[in-house]
Formats: C-alpha cells, sequence, structure tokens
C-alpha cells in the first residue's frame, strides 16, 4: 500500500497539472462553452478521487465526514467550506472514539 507522503505527493501533481492544462487551454484553445464547461469540472474530478481514495481506505468516519461536506456543499454552495466542515466531522468523530 502506498505511503501518505507518496498519495499526497500524486495528489499535488495532479493538482498542479490540472492549473497548468486550464492555462494551457486558455491560452491555446478558442473560448467555448464546452471548454468553460471543462474546466469547471476538473477540480470536482480531482476532489472525488481524493475522496474516493479516503472511503477506500477509511470506514464509517469517513463515509459520514464526506456526506456532510457533500450536504453543506449543496445547502451554502461554498465547497472550500464544506470541505473545511467534513475535515472537522472526521476529526471530531475521531475524538469521540469511533
Amino acid at each position: 500500500m502506498p505511503s501518505m507522503t507518496a498519495m499526497l505527493l500524486v495528489m499535488a501533481a495532479a493538482a498542479l497539472f490540472c492549473r497548468v492544462a486550464g492555462y494551457l487551454a486558455m491560452r491555446f484553445l478558442p473560448p467555448s462553452a464546452r471548454l468553460d464547461a471543462a474546466l469547471k469540472a476538473t477540480p470536482l474530478a480531482v476532489m472525488a478521487g481524493i475522496t474516493a481514495q479516503a472511503l477506500a481506505a477509511g470506514g464509517m468516519v469517513e463515509a459520514l465526514a464526506l456526506g456532510a461536506a457533500v450536504g453543506l456543499s449543496l445547502l451554502t454552495r461554498n465547497d472550500v467550506g464544506a470541505a473545511i466542515a467534513g475535515v472537522a466531522v472526521a476529526a471530531g468523530l475521531r475524538w469521540l472514539g469511533l
């Protein structure tokens, strides 16, 4: 099983690649609705990959934290706040001994 450091490095490299690809796409491709939709969906795809790894390696705590983050994201439309709240839910559940 890969180490946490290796996984973080791979995820950081994927996020950086997505950012650079977005800048290059905006420089060399003509703007269109399809390109705009693809660029907006890329961060969601990266986050889905990160959360899928956490769910595969984790258990109930991770599932509850992800559910809280998704629910808050839908309610508040604030992805960063929802992600922080999801981490807080996971930390709180771990603190309670789950």
